[in-house]
């Protein structure tokens, strides 16, 4: 069968479909360990400090380590492998978790999954963004999105109702992870066999016959240069990245202030989760619309979590949870959208890479903030979030234009 044969069985709808339910199996592994993370870690000795922090440089390296996996991904086209390679490394080390007795093993397994999503993201967001040129960015990488997030939402259930039966026992209960994680692999190695060159869905944007996940490409000096828009975008990102805090904090505050046990709150990140598929389907369809001035509600959520989630009414923690995850579903979906409409699909995976790098400096600084000042003032954490939203939509006014622009022009 020819490679335009597997394109014309698989429509770009289907790919995206497809490849969606690779990531909602894999989040149920990877979102189901998340979710009792901080009580986890916690368990083995942690204090907030110590969570936020590797909580924090998890999601560096989950996006850090995209500045070299995005441009090596660009230069040899082996998006397929690098995307496969790193669900593999995810898949592993999520059991494994369950079955670290000390703290420093748990905090380096944490980082290591983390690590398997900076390998596989640059390349599968390229992957994805070829099909998405037809469909809509914002569409395209929202139901990838809400697909996802079912797996997040089944996760945690899952982790909570073996913690229920086990008396808070965290090896079997990340032990059953391997299940979907191994069904993931299968998928994906059958869509990569499908599918091995989506470049073709997108016109203008064919592969040179031989390139498609085959020879690496030679430095080519007239590769376009990434346009000034791309940096204008990641900076304002950034700022808001700088002021989000982590779920690990939050269910730490769950936990220690007795609002709620342990074995339920992955409960609430379930729920989290759901929030997040609706907001990342919402913002998507606005984006299509309205493009970057839908980003302007990321700030607003952003600022609503601490003020919301770190109160000593369990209502209003779980409400601000749910704001949390809605937060995180425009970070998963539009965020996504808007960098491959602004860079040409050549230089897209670097385009990731460094997009990726800025905000894992940003989610580091964000987790250790976070995680410092609710140690020392849970008052002065909201007043310093809401600041850096507010300068986030500052910044946002003063150059959406110049993005927009960009938009248009890529």
């Amino acid at each position: 069968m020819t490679t335009r044969d597997r394109r014309a069985a698989l429509s770009p709808w289907r790919f995206i479909v497809v490849f969606g339910v690779v990531s909602l199996l894999m989040d149920v592994v990877y979102e189901g360990a998340r979710s009792v993370t901080g009580p986890l870690l916690a368990s083995l000795g942690a204090s907030a400090t110590v969570i936020g922090v590797v909580t924090g440089a998890g999601e560096a390296a989950a996006l850090g380590l995209r500045l070299v996996s995005g441009p090596l991904a660009d230069r040899t086209r082996r998006f397929w492998a690098l995307t496969i390679g790193g669900y593999a490394l995810t898949a592993a080390s999520v059991p494994l978790l369950g079955l670290a007795g000390v703290l420093w093993a748990a905090c380096a397994l944490v980082i290591a999954e983390r690590v398997g999503k900076a390998v596989r993201s640059p390349a599968k967001d390229t992957l994805l963004s070829h099909a998405t040129a037809t469909t809509g960015r914002g569409r395209g990488f929202a139901v990838h999105e809400a697909l996802d997030q079912i797996g997040a939402f089944v996760g945690p259930l899952t982790v909570a109702g073996v913690l229920a039966v086990t008396a808070d026992d965290y090896a079997p209960a990340l032990g059953v992870l391997a299940v979907p994680g191994v069904a993931a692999m299968a998928i994906l190695l059958w869509l990569r066999a499908r599918v091995p060159a989506p470049a073709e869905y997108e016109p203008g944007e064919h592969e040179p016959a031989g390139r498609a996940g085959g020879p690496p490409l030679e430095r080519d000096a007239a590769a376009p240069a990434l346009p000034r828009a791309f940096f204008v975008y990641a900076a304002f990102t950034a700022v808001t990245m700088t002021g989000f805090a982590t779920f690990g904090v939050l269910s730490f505050h769950l936990v220690q202030r007795h609002l709620l046990a342990a074995d339920l709150v992955p409960v609430v990140y379930a729920g989290a989760m759901a929030a997040d598929a609706v907001s990342a389907l919402a913002n998507g369809w606005l984006y299509d619309r309205v493009g970057p001035r839908a980003l302007a509600v990321l700030p607003v959520l952003s600022a609503a979590v601490p003020v919301l989630a770190f109160t000593r009414s369990l209502a209003l923690a779980v409400v601000g949870a749910l704001v949390w995850g809605a937060a995180v579903g425009i970070q998963e979906s539009t965020l996504r959208a808007v960098v491959a409409d602004l860079v040409p699909s050549r230089r897209r995976a670097t385009a990731y890479g460094i997009f990726a790098g800025v905000l894992g400096v940003a989610a580091l600084a964000g987790g250790a903030l976070t995680g410092a000042l609710y140690d020392q003032s849970v008052t002065l954490l909201v007043a310093a979030v809401v600041a850096i939203q507010a300068a986030a939509l500052a910044l946002l006014a003063v150059l959406r234009g110049r993005a927009a622009g960009g938009r248009s022009a890529g």
